[in-house]
């Protein structure tokens, strides 16, 4: 059983060299990063800068056409969360009046050729993706990108169940299904500062973890540490940011920290970032770890599946349902 204790009130975030031979050292700063911070950089990732540069002229492309082209795949009037979203149509704090971002959202699908019948399943969130007809290598751009980043996330559980002190395939059976979305965002300048409307409020991510690229030159996430102390979390040169979510927070009992976080753009700029969020397949109870549990230690959540989770938190986001 590993540690537990109250979180740092960390001034930085960790940066982690995925590329580090020493498979003891690399789990222990794994571990630390997600015990005391819940954020951390990771280098040596492995998405290449070609597959970024692709998606990123693919979504500046896109969300410079029209609005009401854009709205012909708004979300709220597709199936299973699926499409674009306007500015200050989500709002991920609840005291917040709505997030200063667009966004397209899809999930997993092969690069060539679609889901076959029998693979779209109806879950909670499951189903074909949705694409714009503009601009033409959209779908491509994003898909190239997703699956690169996928390959990632598929080699940060291993390390996430060491540090848990667990095998390193503890995840595989509960991560066939690819229950993995990702949003592609457009920040819109903030001429000021305004706590009620920023790029994106204050939240916690929803699923296991998150892998974020961020526009390089443009500070704008910051990070809350445990004396409720805003910590900028810039683009590093090299790497992506990993940060953990509820998901691991509800199956851990609170020993890896879903850390609140917020963005806002006031780079006077246009801010591009993409989130991947990683979740696992959502007949999966989020039921806590045994060894995360104590007598000192009672669960803390309500057992649910991590579709319901997941379908939840999109409900509350979007203020619609499906």
């Amino acid at each position: 059983m590993i540690p537990i204790h109250d979180a740092a009130t960390f001034s930085q975030i960790p940066i982690i060299d995925l590329a580090l031979e020493d498979t003891t050292a690399l789990v222990a700063a794994v571990r630390d990063a997600c015990v005391n911070v819940g954020f951390l950089y990771v280098r040596n990732h492995g998405i290449s800068p070609g597959a970024i540069a692709g998606v990123l002229a693919a979504m500046q492309d896109y969300f410079s056409l029209p609005l009401p082209e854009k709205a012909k795949l708004d979300i709220r009037s597709t199936p299973h969360f699926k499409g674009y979203n306007a500015v200050l149509t989500s709002n991920n704090d609840p005291a917040g009046h709505g997030d200063l971002h667009e966004g397209f959202e899809f999930g997993f699908e092969p690069l060539e050729g679609w889901l076959d019948a029998d693979e779209v399943r109806a879950g909670a969130m499951e189903g074909r993706n949705v694409w714009p007809d503009r601009p033409e290598e959209f779908r491509e751009a994003c898909l190239t990108y997703y699956h690169e980043a996928f390959a990632l996330g598929r080699r940060m559980y291993p390390l996430f169940a060491q540090a848990l002190g667990l095998a390193p395939d503890f995840f595989d059976d509960k991560t066939r299904r690819a229950a993995a979305i990702m949003r592609v965002l457009h920040y819109p300048p903030q001429p000021a500062p305004d706590e009620k409307v920023l790029g994106i409020g204050a939240h916690t991510d929803f699923e296991c973890f998150t892998v974020l690229w961020q526009q390089p030159g443009i500070q704008a996430l910051q990070v809350c540490n445990a004396a409720g102390e805003w910590i900028d979390a810039p683009p590093l040169e090299g790497t992506l940011v990993v940060n953990l979510g509820d998901q691991f927070a509800r199956w851990t009992n609170d020993v890896f920290k879903s850390t609140v976080h917020r963005a806002a753009n006031l780079s006077g700029a246009r801010r591009y970032s993409i989130p991947l969020f990683f979740g696992t397949d959502y007949d999966v109870l989020l039921e806590p770890i045994p060894s995360c549990i104590s007598e000192d230690r009672p669960p803390r959540y309500e057992v649910v599946t991590a579709g319901e989770h997941v379908k939840a938190w999109l409900e509350a986001a979007y203020g619609h349902k499906h």
